[in-house]
């Protein structure tokens, strides 16, 4: 090798030989090695997804649709109304009318409903604290007839007489106002509600009843004479009249995402009695709603 060829190699040797060690340390320090570009992003997702945190409290409103059966159940109050058709008369004082009225057993009526709902959270710590209030369209609704006649001997007269008995209810839609009580789990929250419940109902409940006195009885020469006071109707029947009653529920809420929440319930309430009949309504939601 000549010289002028070892004086230019010469140099670039030395310096690769001083660069060597120094590329080494680098390399030794430089983090893929060490794991620390691996380790750092499953870090932060194990932080992630062990808080789970979810911010339940402010306002939210939106809607539902649902399958519900209501239960109407009437009163025992047809036979009092049947023996009030005929009280101060001789047929009433010979005879117990109310015993000629069945009362009926409970009806059910059952279909879908749609409505909204609106409310607003309070959260201590997981447990969730709120007020409720929705809408509920309903339309379910039964009814039953009932016709008899008979003719009676009483305080020495023969009365023909009849009753067209009547009896039902529709509850056109309700609300409810409710107390929300919950336990977050993140995004899933399982809870449960109270409150008071307002339905606005049509309901009769009637009796049409005639007498008629006759005279020659069962003979060519019979006539019949209405009573004083027949037809005569007793009872009402009344449009738009209120129910009030309770409601209890439980479900559970998922924040789908920061907005916009999912739930699924279950809701039964329960109206006090309302011209005659009482009413219950089961009843099982699927709803959306949106929260700020």
């Amino acid at each position: 090798m000549r010289a002028s060829h070892f004086a230019a190699i010469a140099p670039a040797t030395l310096l690769a030989c001083a660069l060597a060690p120094l590329q080494a340390a680098q390399a030794a320090d430089y983090p893929v090695l060490r794991g620390s570009q691996i380790e750092q992003p499953f870090e932060q997702r194990s932080e992630l997804f062990s808080s789970g945190r979810f911010d339940w409290s402010g306002f939210y409103f939106g809607g539902f649709a649902a399958l519900s059966e209501t239960e109407f159940e009437p009163g025992p109050g047809l036979p009092d109304l049947a023996r009030s058709a005929y009280r101060n008369t001789a047929l009433g004082q010979a005879v117990d009318m109310g015993q000629f009225v069945v009362d009926q057993g409970s009806k059910r009526d059952s279909g879908t409903n749609f409505g909204g709902f609106t409310g607003y959270n309070f959260l201590f710590g997981d447990v969730v604290l709120g007020l409720e209030a929705d809408y509920t369209r309903a339309g379910q609704e039964y009814g039953f007839s009932d016709f008899i006649a008979r003719r009676t001997v009483a305080g020495g007269q023969t009365i023909d007489w009849s009753m067209d008995t009547r009896l039902g209810a529709r509850l056109h839609d309700y609300a409810t106002a409710r107390l929300r009580m919950g336990y977050a789990y993140g995004r899933i929250m399982p809870f449960a509600t109270i409150g008071a419940a307002f339905g606005r109902f049509d309901a009769f409940s009637t009796i049409d009843a005639t007498a008629a006195i006759v005279t020659n009885a069962g003979t060519a020469t019979e006539t019949s004479t209405s009573a004083a006071g027949y037809p005569l109707r007793v009872g009402v029947a009344r449009k738009d009249v209120w129910g009030f009653g309770m409601a209890f529920g439980a479900g559970v809420d998922w924040a789908l995402t920061d907005n916009l929440l999912l739930r699924a319930e279950y809701q039964y309430v329960a109206f006090g009695e309302v011209e005659g009949t009482t009413t219950t309504v089961n009843t099982g939601r699927v709803a959306a709603a949106l929260k700020f």
